[in-house]
């Protein structure tokens, strides 16, 4: 489904990414893992186009996505969670949920508002209030209601439960599990190592700009120790 191959980028004249590599098929949890700076966020960046990659290529559903606008590459069926939610603050929780909602895929159950709304209750409780008055928590449902209201082929979750209380990201992880089991692909950024093993498939690793590392879960039982000297935990 998506194809990262020797993916460059950076921010005006300073690189951030040289060799980044990475593939996630159809239904699959893939990890996005290494120590703070390493380039996390600028993959996900390039790979949806808000930064334009310096070299590589993506590809998306077998056509090349790299150099596409931010907004062609998400109507290609790419829902992004960006780190630090960014929710629309002054539209209420039904209006961000709606405002780029769409199903260009013609998904045989797509998502809806009530959907959204059974996944987290507590949004259908907060639907007219305005996002900016919601907990950290409750955003980040919302921006994940949003990006799943646009129907994506690709999740893509940047530090998924980053600064919440731990019974909220108790409910993100339970989300998540569910959203795989009912065969959504998912990119994933996030430093809970427990809870990354039992949820993916596979496991990209980032040292420096380049991918270092990838396998899957027994792959990283039995590498823990080099594993961890990259990620630093």
């Amino acid at each position: 489904m998506l194809s990262v191959r020797g993916l460059q980028a950076g921010y005006g004249n300073a690189p951030v990414l040289f060799d980044v590599n990475l593939d996630i098929g159809p239904g699959e949890v893939v990890t996005l893992l290494g120590r703070n700076g390493m380039g996390k966020t600028t993959t996900v960046r390039a790979i949806m186009g808000l930064n334009t990659p310096r070299g590589g290529e993506v590809t998306f559903q077998g056509a090349r996505v790299s150099g596409l606008a931010p907004d062609r590459i998400a109507r290609r069926g790419i829902g992004l969670v960006p780190e630090g939610r960014q929710v629309f603050p002054t539209l209420t929780v039904r209006e961000n949920l709606v405002a780029t909602a769409a199903n260009r895929g013609k998904a045989a159950n797509p998502w809806t508002l009530p959907r959204v709304f059974a996944l987290f209750p507590r949004l259908s409780e907060r639907v007219s209030q305005s996002a900016r008055t919601l907990s950290g928590g409750e955003q980040q449902m919302l921006a994940i209601g949003r990006a799943l209201m646009t129907n994506p082929h690709l999740l893509i979750l940047d530090e998924a439960t980053e600064g919440l209380a731990p019974v909220i990201r108790a409910e993100i992880w339970t989300t998540l599990s569910t959203l795989k089991a009912e065969g959504q692909a998912i990119l994933l950024i996030d430093k809970t190592l427990s809870a990354l093993r039992r949820l993916a498939d596979r496991h990209v690793v980032l040292e420096k700009g380049r991918t270092v590392w990838t396998g899957t879960g027994p792959d990283l039982d039995r590498d823990a120790g080099r594993v961890r000297a990259w990620i630093g935990v």
